[in-house]
């Protein structure tokens, strides 16, 4: 009789798992960029972060007690706020994601924390959006970002120069919060250092002919110019323009002007122009480039780690909660982000969830060497490049 009831017992338990495990929870994680617009050169890369960081975690199975994690695509466009929202709006209401990587571009992305993020008190973490705005914003608790204010950027980009010997530009940026939040930041930094700005001039998107622009830049003088602005949108077009009329022949480029697209399209032409965008030279980072090579992308491109380190963080604040909802994980950002704890790196996901599911602490390091102070958005690494030989060098980090 004795065998017999524990026969039962043991056939309990193992229908009891089996029960589990076909009916463990299911988390989804919206991945919202700018798969078309004026970044979609360097999203696609983005999107292999992010999603490389939910494929490791649903090999090791642990999450939640065996959650599936599935990521939901859609498009931020990158400057239509209004497509933006309803793209998100249907992650939310139709996709029912617990969570949000992105938005990429700030406009976007303020627009998605305000309309929909915050009525439904979702949590975002940004890969990419900088604009200094964003560090004020009222957010709930809900919003966090890998990639490190233009504020910073502003005085990355004017030590740059000064190292150079440059005292004198133009600048140009887009016409939205992102180009302007950087270039008021950049303008602001450089004539602190005892720089001179000879114009700060918006240029918009989408037109065909940018002379204009280029002439009231060339007019006002510079040693170089400064393109703040998008990689395959006005930003490209200033820089072929100004090339095409011999007004300037070296171009300063931020982060979002940094892409082999950009590199390709302009040819030599391009070679001596420099830049910056958010990268650290970490152990992480090395970890990240390799990882990426396995699963078939380039890991090197601007914000791809930083969607990696976000979706990471994601899923390291949910099991940390012991939630995938918003209101329980959103709390535990900071913790698992920052120390003390066990340092977690990328392909280490697996080991600091066994280390939270125990109750222990983790520092989550990532590819970015991530540190998040203030309201939640990273305290800034960035990578120095010149263009030449039709590729984008790295000279140095800050």
């Amino acid at each position: 009789m004795k065998k017999l009831l524990l026969a039962s017992a043991a056939t309990a338990l193992v229908t009891g798992a089996a029960f589990a495990e076909g009916h463990a929870e299911e988390v989804k994680i919206g991945i919202i960029l700018g798969f078309t617009g004026p970044l979609e050169s360097i999203t696609p890369a983005m999107g292999a972060g992010a999603e490389m960081a939910i494929a490791e975690v649903n090999e090791a199975g642990t999450l939640l007690g065996g959650a599936t994690v599935t990521p939901v695509r859609a498009d931020s466009t990158c400057i239509d706020a209004a497509a933006a929202t309803a793209a998100a709006e249907r992650l939310v209401t139709s996709d029912n994601v617990n969570a949000i990587m992105g938005a990429d571009c700030s406009g976007v992305t303020g627009a998605i924390l305000q309309n929909v993020a915050r009525p439904n008190g979702v949590v975002m973490i940004s890969p990419s959006a900088t604009s200094p705005g964003l560090s004020t914003a009222e957010d709930d608790g809900l919003f966090f970002r890998t990639a490190p204010s233009d504020a910073r950027q502003g005085v990355v980009m004017t030590d740059i120069l000064m190292d150079r010997g440059i005292t004198e530009v133009a600048l140009t940026y887009t016409n939205n919060d992102y180009g302007k939040g950087l270039a008021d930041s950049f303008e602001a930094a450089f004539t602190e250092a005892g720089g001179t700005v000879t114009i700060n001039a918006a240029h918009e998107d989408g037109k065909a002919d940018y002379s204009a622009e280029v002439g009231a830049l060339a007019s006002a003088g510079g040693e170089v110019l400064v393109v703040a602005g998008y990689t395959d949108q006005g930003g490209k077009g200033i820089i072929q323009s100004s090339l095409d009329s011999g007004a300037f022949d070296t171009f300063v480029l931020p982060d979002g002007m940094v892409g082999q697209q950009l590199v390709d399209d302009i040819g030599s032409a391009l070679d001596g122009s420099f830049g910056q965008f958010p990268g650290t030279d970490s152990n992480g980072a090395e970890i990240f480039l390799g990882l990426a090579e396995a699963a078939g992308f380039d890991g090197t491109g601007a914000f791809s780690p930083e969607s990696y380190d976000a979706a990471a963080l994601i899923m390291l604040s949910m099991a940390a909660a012991g939630s995938s909802a918003s209101a329980d994980f959103k709390d535990h950002v900071m913790d698992v982000a920052n120390a003390p704890g066990e340092e977690i790196f990328p392909g280490e996901l697996a080991k600091a969830i066994e280390i939270l599911a125990g109750g222990g602490d983790i520092d989550y390091v990532g590819a970015t060497a991530v540190e998040l102070i203030g309201a939640g958005e990273s305290a800034g690494n960035y990578r120095e490049i010149e263009i030449g030989d039709g590729a984008i060098n790295t000279v140095r980090f800050r």
